[in-house]
């Protein structure tokens, strides 16, 4: 029987972050990291960390052995030249050197990968919304009823002027927000839900970039809308379904841009 209360160890970080544990120690888990920020932020860095291996490196695993490295092909082309056991146990192990080798070329990259301010914030964005969309009694620091707190609390706390979108027009209420932990430093939270109970979050922090396109992820039954204006990052998460993550991703592009901000 699993102890819900229990410490949480390393271990178990490693494996809530590959998915590997069971559900009641999940939920327990969640708890947890929704208490101990700086361990959820090196959560979240794990998780990017994985993510861009799998982009980069995931279609390698799917991909066959050449057939000229494979056993069985090296050991009838031997057999066939009448070459000994002794022979034919050499060649195996030339070939398990080689498929490791291989192994180990591919993975060599794994080392240097250096994720993109996209993979980063989106990574961390994802992150944050898996943990908190769950939460029933703590989801937010600060409630929706006091954005004007919450907008000068946040926008000090990240050096920057910001806003809160209102997305009352697609029939979602700000539940409130929170200040995180970011890649460049503190990261405001938003978090919005519908009549249904589905709820949208907006991640931002600051950049190094001035702009950026719109980009698109999705994976594990969410999505994001990332991009970059006047150096600060967005990042919108639901559910994965893109049409709905664009019209609220599309609002809030056009509050928080540049002519949106002029006219709060």
């Amino acid at each position: 029987m699993i102890d819900r209360d229990s410490p949480v160890t390393e271990e178990e970080l490693h494996a809530f972050v590959d998915g590997e544990l069971p559900t009641d120690r999940t939920e327990a888990v969640n708890a947890w990291l929704g208490q101990h920020a700086d361990q959820a932020a090196l959560v979240a860095a794990w998780r990017t960390q994985a993510d861009s291996i799998r982009a980069r490196y995931g279609a390698a695993t799917d991909e066959p052995v050449p057939q000229r490295l494979q056993i069985d092909q090296v050991l009838k082309r031997d057999r066939a030249s009448g070459r000994s056991w002794a022979a034919l146990a050499s060649a195996a192990a030339v070939v398990a050197f080689l498929i490791g080798g291989s192994a180990g070329w591919i993975a060599r990259g794994a080392v240097a990968v250096v994720p993109t301010d996209f993979d980063t914030f989106t990574a961390e964005a994802l992150g944050a919304y898996k943990l908190y969309v769950v939460e029933v009694r703590h989801p937010v620091e600060v409630p929706g009823n006091e954005r004007p707190h919450m907008t000068q609390w946040l926008s000090k706390r990240l050096g920057t002027e910001l806003r809160i979108p209102d997305l009352q027009s697609l029939g979602l209420k700000l539940v409130g927000g929170r200040l995180l932990p970011g890649p460049t430093g503190a990261a405001a939270f938003y978090m919005y839900e519908g009549p249904s109970g589905e709820r949208f979050t907006i991640y931002c922090a600051k950049a190094d970039a001035p702009g950026s396109a719109l980009r698109f992820k999705d994976g594990d039954g969410s999505a994001a809308f990332y991009w970059v204006d006047d150096k600060v990052a967005y990042v919108v998460s639901g559910p994965a379904d893109r049409g709905k993550l664009e019209d609220v991703t599309k609002t809030v592009y056009e509050q928080v841009d540049k002519t949106g901000a002029k006219k709060s």
